[in-house]
């Protein structure tokens, strides 16, 4: 089933986001490798493709997992979980539906 983990940053984290990005996005090919990862990317803190010292204010993954508990595991195993990047994470049942 898929899952959508929505995470949110603690503010100022950009620094603590950069350094972590190589593992996290590791973690993300493995999924894309499987097969297994329908999206993944940061929210910018401002409505801007780039928002450079902004930063962010989160990030969102849809992805394929056994369960709930699994899909729950993984997120709080990632990266940016561990270099306090992420002060809350959620996961959640997603059905798409579109395209």
């Amino acid at each position: 089933m898929l899952y959508a983990i929505i995470a949110e940053d603690f503010d100022n984290s950009l620094p603590r986001r950069l350094e972590a990005r190589p593992a996290h996005l590791e973690r993300l090919r493995c999924l894309q490798d499987q097969g297994r990862l329908v999206m993944a990317g940061p929210f910018p803190a401002i409505d801007s493709e780039d928002p450079g010292t902004a930063g962010f204010s989160g990030s969102l993954i849809v992805a394929e997992f056994a369960s709930q508990e699994e899909a729950r595991a993984w997120a709080e195993d990632d990266p940016y979980v561990t270099a306090k990047v992420y002060r809350n994470v959620s996961v959640k049942p997603f059905r798409k539906a579109f395209p």
